[in-house]
């Protein structure tokens, strides 16, 4: 992990983490005895800290205003130290039970203070530069990259989000305004020029958001390790720096994701940071390998540095004109080739004109949803057909999240070529899905075929089937709220969002009753005449998803529910009485531990004594008693371990019932739901949480 520092003053220091648990700071110059640069110095200061933890992550800033320095933050698995590398104390050290997968600096809407924002196990908090807890809020998984973007262009920065869940979330405050569901785990956020931001993924996937929508995005076998922005060819415009893997780093035009600039490492880049580190007043863009090699760049001016970016972008242009003259005589000859079949005469054999098919040829799609069966599970079938009697020879399908990759080939065997194809899909979340189709369509002679593109979307609610005749019985769980709409706007939801046989008709009230074909649960849907909704589910997340998306839909600011699922209570008892055994029990090995650390370390005292004075007998004895009490503080210290991982999981499941509670109401409700949870839990009040959970009252 990489970062950079002005810990003296406008000078700033190069300042990683290493595998060994130990952080160490490099300025190239050299540091007064009041730790203030005076001159350039060939290799450097370097200052080591002992961090005795696994770091998690790093981050340097300024959290302090009235300071003209930074400080360094460093984050554990269970702890947040922030450093004061001038003056070599620490300003603040925090337990984060949550740990510190990711830190930020910035100031966050409409907070006034400079805030030190920590990314954990399902929770998201923000330290002033006393310690302060000023901010807190959970999301739906383990915090894996945080950014502050203007999103919303209102002048206050807004906190994008990226989690193993494969979400993107932006956060105004602790109310979420907007979110982008991708295909892995969101590794790497940053911003980038007014409302962009970058992002990279898990599975080798870099691209850049204009707000909620993504302008570009490319797949490389590799995965990007950082990503920073940096304006590199001086253009007034900042670039995307992505740095890999396999040690490659590469420099994107923000708006179209073109190539401009690539180098290589060695080794896998560690990270990608900028700042005037050898130039004063002059920044430069910094990367790191994870070997320690170190390389700066400029940006390039029209005297000096413009021979290496011209022949960079000469290669590229060569390049990419080159694979367009490739491809258009591939595209001439296929052309040659269907003129002189078209052309052969028509025998038994041969009964088709060559590749050329029907000028009205037209394919078709068709989803419908499919119940479990002994032979295939439950899923929704896509149907591919053509008009006439041309076949399918193969078909393409490209979509986020449905398939292990992010494609799915059929190619039908031969002897079972038909102008109809059925593909099964199943959608394991609760997410629409834009389906791009590329089917290839000719006859069995053909030794060209024609390429059709479809989009099909898919709708969010997709694996639940309307059971019309069979009764359903209605689920314990419910949410009930008024809206000010009518019948036949959420019939319009409903048709947009489920997979209905028929188009449902507005009456005067609704009852429908699905099963979800992932867990044989029922899902009940029930409007009457003065507008209440009635939403019938065990599951928490599926009523979530429901009131989220008819909000939306209905452009609802603010919406209040009345909930009730006990099942759901009855396991958060359960984990907060599991929660609070864990800190007891956790309290309580601490305590041990520290005894039987002192009295080892008297033990050894007296050890050693009777070494220096000869007594062999007194010293075994003494020695074989400190061998047994070092194997139960050894023993202690792996129950505590133990005890904390188990915490962890325990803590991750109490923020994922809360960020499901909330997620039953919109706007300040939402807000509200969770500030009020966060202190039920503090003040251990499991009434008054069970109470926010079902009115949504603070």
């Amino acid at each position: 992990m990489v970062t950079i520092g002005k810990y003296f003053g406008d000078y700033p220091a190069l300042t990683c983490a290493t595998n060994g648990d130990k952080v160490f700071i490099h300025t190239p110059h050299k540091l007064s005895e009041s730790c203030r640069p005076q001159s350039a110095n060939v290799g450097g200061d370097v200052s080591l800290l002992n961090i005795n933890q696994k770091v998690s992550s790093i981050c340097a800033g300024n959290l302090n205003p009235s300071l003209d320095y930074d400080v360094l933050m460093v984050g554990t698995d269970t702890n947040l130290i922030a450093y004061d590398i001038a003056q070599n104390m620490d300003l603040f050290y925090r337990e984060t039970p949550d740990g510190a997968n990711a830190i930020t600096f910035g100031t966050l809407g409409s907070f006034q203070d400079q805030l030190a924002i920590v990314g954990g196990n399902c929770s998201i908090q923000g330290f002033d530069c006393e310690g302060n807890d000023q901010f807190w809020t959970v999301t739906g998984d383990n915090v894996r990259s945080l950014a502050l973007v203007d999103f919303d262009k209102d002048g206050h920065k807004e906190l994008i989000v990226g989690s193993e869940d494969f979400d993107i979330r932006v956060f105004r405050e602790d109310e979420i305004i907007a979110e982008m569901t991708e295909t892995e785990t969101i590794t790497c956020l940053h911003p980038i020029d007014e409302c962009k931001f970058g992002y990279a993924l898990g599975n080798g996937t870099i691209g850049v958001y204009e707000r909620a929508s993504r302008s570009w995005r490319i797949k490389s076998k590799s995965h990007a390790v950082s990503i920073h922005s940096f304006d590199l060819n001086n253009d007034g415009v900042p670039e995307l720096i992505t740095g890999w893997s396999n040690g490659k780093i590469d420099v994107r035009n923000e708006s179209s994701g073109e190539v401009i600039f690539r180098d290589n490492f060695n080794s896998s880049v560690a990270g990608i940071v900028q700042g005037a580190y050898t130039q004063p007043g002059n920044d430069q863009l910094i990367c790191c390998s994870v070997e320690g090699e170190v390389r700066g760049y400029n940006s390039l001016t029209p005297q000096k540095g413009q021979t290496l970016m011209d022949i960079n972008v000469e290669q590229e242009m060569i390049r990419e004109l080159t694979q367009k003259k490739q491809t258009l005589l591939m595209e001439l000859k296929n052309y040659q080739d269907n003129l002189s079949q078209s052309q052969k005469p028509l025998t038994e054999e041969f009964d088709k004109p060559g590749s050329l098919i029907p000028v009205n040829t037209q394919v078709e799609t068709e989803l419908s949803v499919q119940p479990e069966t002994q032979e295939s599970p439950a899923h929704v079938l896509l149907t591919i057909s053509t008009n006439n009697d041309t076949i399918i020879r193969a078909v393409t399908i490209f979509a986020e999240g449905i398939f292990d990759g992010e494609s799915h080939v059929i190619h039908p065997n031969a002897n079972r070529l038909s102008s109809s194809l059925k593909m099964p899909l199943i959608l394991p979340k609760d997410t629409p899905v834009d389906a791009h189709v590329k089917v290839l369509v000719g006859y069995k002679n053909c030794v060209h075929y024609h390429v059709f593109e479809i989009n099909r979307f898919v709708p969010r609610f997709s694996m639940y089937i309307l059971c019309s005749q069979l009764p359903v019985p209605e689920p314990e769980g419910y949410v009930k709220f008024t809206i000010n709409d009518r019948v036949q706007r959420v019939c319009i939801w409903i048709n947009q969002n489920f997979l209905l046989k028929e188009l449902l008709q507005a009456g005067n009230n609704l009852h429908l009753s699905f099963m979800s074909m992932r867990n044989q649960t029922p899902l009940l849907f029930k409007m009457d005449q003065f507008k209440q909704v009635i939403i019938q589910t065990d599951d928490l997340d599926v009523a979530g998803n429901i009131v989220q998306s008819l909000a939306t839909y209905l452009k609802i600011e603010d919406l209040n529910v009345a909930a009730h699922f006990p099942e759901e209570l009855k396991s958060l008892n359960a984990l907060i009485e599991k929660v609070d055994g864990l800190n007891s029990m956790r309290q309580t090995l601490t305590a041990g531990i520290a005894d039987h650390s002192n009295l080892i370390r008297s033990m050894v005292v007296r050890a050693e004594d009777t070494r220096l004075i000869g007594d062999i007998k007194a010293m075994k004895q003494g020695y074989t008693e400190l061998y047994h009490l070092n194997q139960d503080l050894l023993r202690d210290y792996n129950i505590r371990c133990n005890n904390h991982t188990e915490l962890v999981s325990c803590l991750k499941q109490v923020n994922l019932v809360i960020q499901k509670a909330s997620r039953l109401r919109v706007g300040k409700y939402k807000t509200q739901v969770v500030t009020a949870c966060r202190a039920a839990i503090k003040n251990n009040n499991i009434s008054a949480l069970v109470k926010i959970i079902t009115t949504g009252a603070s």
